[in-house]
């Protein structure tokens, strides 16, 4: 981060905790590389006061925000606007202040959803008329299940809590036409991955993340579909068991730090209007995890 002075402009992530975050470093290394004078701070929030947060970004000056967890939906009520991903979503990451003619909107926005297609793009991974198998239903599944089925895949989600699967199908499936949208429980998973041809398979769950690297999402005694593209949103450790596990078949993998680089880059244009060096962020939030993880 350069030199903060009167002229610098202020982003930074609400959450609670935020102090594990990569964003800062990511954002920062961002604008420097680009002569921007903008600095990216943590904003920890406690739950009780994200009314008192949002609507202080723009007192304050920020050009806006990320919000991570426990935020994404807590934010919702205090914005102005949403986008339409993040309002069929029902979670937004990205608050942008807008500012004209003496009038000040806060705009929600998701760039979870685009930085993940983003990054399927740059992997060369196909999506259009694609069996997709999305493992787990949370707030990152919902992001994930709303790519897909944009681009046009045919989506099963299946979760430990079967009810979870069929309620996020149920929210979504309205918004796609008819029949793309399945859910069930995980326990199906044997029977479901018999009916696919080739799938992306995307683990949203956080089994197998630093520092308990020896969990997947996938059981050990189904094996893993031939032909399939494993996806894990986990990005540390670089190379999860998941992951490993889709190796063993010859399969394809990757894991969530293109997405983490893709969805940070949406959000730094929409601040700036810049078009960041992804490569740069890259590079920055690598070098955390090296320092973190030694």
């Amino acid at each position: 981060m350069g030199m903060i002075d009167g002229r610098t402009r202020l982003v930074g992530l609400m959450g609670w905790p935020v102090a594990h975050s990569f964003s800062p470093a990511m954002h920062n290394a961002a604008a420097d590389a680009l002569g921007i004078n903008l600095a990216y701070v943590p904003l920890p929030v406690p739950p009780g006061e994200v009314e008192t947060a949002v609507r202080g970004l723009a007192s304050l000056g920020f050009l806006g925000a990320n919000v991570t967890v426990p935020h994404k939906q807590a934010v919702i009520p205090w914005l102005d606007e949403l986008e339409d991903g993040a309002r069929i979503i029902g979670a937004v990451n990205t608050i942008v202040v807008q500012r004209a003619h003496h009038t000040i909107r806060l705009k929600g926005y998701n760039t979870d959803w685009a930085g993940f297609l983003a990054d399927l793009e740059a992997l060369q991974v196909a999506v259009r008329d694609r069996d997709c198998l999305v493992l787990g239903a949370g707030g990152s599944a919902r992001a994930v299940v709303y790519a897909l089925a944009a681009a046009g895949g045919r989506v099963w989600v299946l979760a430990r809590r079967e009810e979870q699967a069929v309620a996020l199908v149920a929210a979504l499936s309205p918004h796609f036409r008819g029949g793309v949208l399945q859910g069930g429980a995980l326990t199906a998973l044997r029977d479901v991955i018999g009916e696919l041809t080739g799938p992306l398979v995307v683990n949203t769950t956080p089994l197998g993340m630093m520092p308990n690297t020896g969990g997947s999402v996938w059981p050990e005694d189904v094996p893993f579909p031939r032909g399939a593209f494993a996806y894990d949103l986990v990005y540390n450790p670089p190379e999860t068991r998941f992951m490993r596990q889709s190796h063993q078949v010859g399969c394809r993998s990757a894991g969530g730090l293109g997405m983490l680089v893709a969805q940070g880059a949406l959000a730094f244009r929409l601040w700036t209007g810049a078009v960041p060096d992804t490569a740069v962020m890259r590079r920055a939030i690598r070098r955390l995890l090296a320092e973190r993880n030694s």
